[in-house]
């Protein structure tokens, strides 16, 4: 290592080889007298080609003890090639140049010394100081380098595990969501399943009472042809013995039955419309819609993403940005930057609640004011019976809502709760959004053992309306 520093020491900037004739500027850098003279003639200035700075130098005198140093250093690397298959503890040990042993450490150029280097002219003024010193000096920064760099694949390991944790849990998601998807098609399956079995057996059934109705009918026509077979036997008797009894024979011709056939248009007339409008009375439709990724660990959210509780016992899930961790809250799967939205919410006889809207960029991993200051235009039920508006506005309600409605303008700026108990309006927030905003829902703790039900999100009507040209 030495070496390498002397050698860098006795080269020439300008062209990387051992000083030839060196001469020194005021700013302490060296260079061959040659080569600055060569760089001063092309650049067409006097500046130092190292650090740029102007020289007011007008003769350039060669530094005679640089000289005898390059020149000692080259000669010794003629003389001796030897040198380069040294052990590095000897060549580190002792200074390549002089041969005396390593004893300072220039701070200024780090570099390690020897005696007669630190008389050099190149470290005058330098700030030295024994090698010992400087290995405990490096010795402690490596010491706390090290520690910097521990505590960081501390926090690699941890992301690692966190990455890792976090796939697990898509997986039982990806698993989880896929059971439900078959169940929930399985039920439309066992639905259309049904349903085809019921409209088989109506046509099964018609066909058979159709069926037999004409077995009825052709046992009534053979039981009158017989009859007129014997009859007209009796006439053709009548006939030749010239009785006029004949005359008097009265036969009624045979019945037409209407609506013999199958009734196809009945069992087959815009079939698929009318399943599918049958289908309307086992599928349901909600407004909003829990997104689960948002729910704290402590908050159950069911299958069908429309009801959340508290389940008292914290989850293991990936501590992802998008969710609650230091409130009992979930976000609606879909946000609103404009136009009119209203939801309903279940609220039951639950004594502790909070629903409304916030702006998607609340901060979720810290306990905020639920407040329009922070974000939040919502109505909360605390202790049974005292009804707040976002936290800082007392209610008085003539009647214990079991339902709210939720009803937002966004363009004006409006976010407005309704008792469908007695459809009474409770309170209305006045405001200027200017970022998304999320459904908030939150179904609050059960410290006092009372507050287990859960929040739901109500389905709304479906109908379906035909419009005849």
């Amino acid at each position: 290592m030495a070496e390498r520093l002397l050698t860098d020491f006795l080269s020439c900037h300008v062209c990387s080889e051992t000083f030839r004739d060196p001469v020194s500027l005021h700013c302490n850098h060296s260079f061959c007298k040659s080569c600055v003279e060569q760089f001063w003639e092309k650049m067409k200035t006097r500046n130092c080609p190292s650090c740029k700075r102007r020289s007011s130098l007008e003769d350039l005198l060669i530094d005679f003890n640089l000289k005898d140093l390059a020149d000692s250093f080259s000669g010794r690397k003629r003389a001796d090639p030897e040198e380069n298959t040294r052990s590095p503890e000897k060549s580190e040990s002792r200074c390549s140049v002089h041969g005396e042993k390593l004893l300072f450490f220039c701070e200024d150029d780090q570099e390690v010394l020897c005696v007669v280097c630190q008389t050099s002219k190149r470290h005058r003024n330098h700030q030295l100081c024994p090698v010992e010193e400087a290995a405990l000096d490096i010795k402690e920064q490596l010491n706390t380098a090290f520690e910097v760099i521990k505590e960081k694949l501390e926090k690699f390991n941890d992301a690692k595990k966190q990455c890792e944790e976090t796939v697990k849990h898509i997986k039982n998601q990806a698993q989880h969501t896929e059971k439900v998807i078959k169940e929930e098609f399985e039920k439309l399956h066992q639905f259309l399943r049904d349903e085809e079995e019921a409209r088989l057996a109506a046509l099964r059934e018609e066909e058979e009472q159709k069926s037999q109705r004409m077995k009825e009918k052709i046992e009534n026509i053979s039981k009158h042809i017989s009859i007129l077979s014997d009859r007209i036997r009796d006439i053709e008797e009548d006939l030749n013995n010239e009785d006029t009894k004949f005359l008097m024979c009265e036969v009624q011709d045979p019945e037409v039955l209407s609506g013999a056939l199958i009734d196809v248009a009945k069992h087959l007339g815009s079939l698929n419309f009318r399943v599918w409008e049958k289908m309307l009375h086992i599928v349901s439709y909600t407004p909003v819609t829990l997104d689960p990724n948002t729910a704290s660990p402590e908050l159950s959210v069911s299958d069908d993403l429309t009801c959340v509780r508290y389940s008292g016992v914290k989850q293991q899930l990936p501590d992802n940005t998008e969710r609650f961790t230091q409130c009992l809250a979930v976000f609606g799967s879909e946000g609103f930057t404009s136009g009119q939205h209203s939801w309903e919410v279940e609220v039951g006889n639950k004594p502790k609640w909070i629903v409304g809207v916030a702006k998607e960029s609340i901060n979720r991993k810290e306990m905020i004011a639920v407040s329009p200051e922070y974000g939040f235009w919502v109505l909360a039920l605390r202790n049974g019976d005292e009804y707040i508006a976002s936290g800082v506005t007392n209610l008085t309600l003539k009647k214990k809502p079991q339902r709210i409605r939720v009803q937002m303008d966004y363009d004006s700026g409006e976010v407005s709760f309704f008792n469908l108990t007695d459809m009474s309006h409770i309170y209305t927030f006045t405001d200027t959004f200017t970022e998304k905003l999320l459904p908030y829902f939150s179904p609050c703790g059960n410290y006092d053992g009372r507050n287990s039900e859960a929040l739901k999100i109500c389905p709304v009507k479906v109908s379906v309306t035909v419009n005849k040209m």
